[in-house]
């Protein structure tokens, strides 16, 4: 029995330009989805100087896991699958702006850095759940929640399949 996987492998294959032409129309939905994001959510969060990329960088350190303590730039840059150089460019303006800082911590060679939200940050993130929750409820309206668990859980099953595309140092 072959796979969906095995159908794309072979163009002949019974099915294979249905597949194919419906895996196009995703990827195109995705991409359409992703640009109307980055552009309704830095509108949502614009009040507060933000853009998508910083609301990212600012959620992801005020999760419990990373409060206090904060998170090295490695597991930054894996957690929110960016580059180091974008990432270093958001840290740069989120650490002007004084939300961020960047620490030594006690390392082999005195190197390790830990990226934490500042007290300030800490406030501006407080400031912006309200605004992302309107965001969040606005754009899921017509979800219900076992739809979004659903998606939750196909984005993460795709996230998978592209990271195992991925070459080991395009990280």
């Amino acid at each position: 029995m072959e796979t969906g996987n095995a159908l794309m492998e072979r163009p002949g294959a019974p099915g294979a330009e249905a597949r194919f032409d419906v895996a196009n129309r995703l990827f195109l939905r995705l991409y359409q989805a992703s640009n109307l994001m980055h552009k309704t959510g830095t509108r949502a969060v614009g009040g507060f100087g933000a853009t998508t990329q910083q609301w990212a960088v600012l959620g992801a350190l005020s999760r419990p896991a990373a409060r206090g303590r904060g998170m090295t730039v490695k597991d930054l840059i894996a957690f929110l699958m960016v580059s180091r150089q974008n990432l270093t460019a958001v840290l740069d303006r989120l650490e002007e702006a004084g939300l961020v800082e960047r620490i030594r911590t006690a390392g082999e060679d005195g190197r390790l850095r830990h990226v934490r939200l500042t007290p300030r940050g800490e406030r501006q993130w407080g400031e912006m759940l309200g605004a992302i929750r309107r965001y969040y409820d606005a754009a899921l309206a017509d979800f219900t929640t076992e739809e979004c668990v659903l998606l939750f859980r196909l984005l993460d099953r795709l996230r998978d399949g592209l990271a195992a595309l991925e070459a080991p140092d395009d990280a």
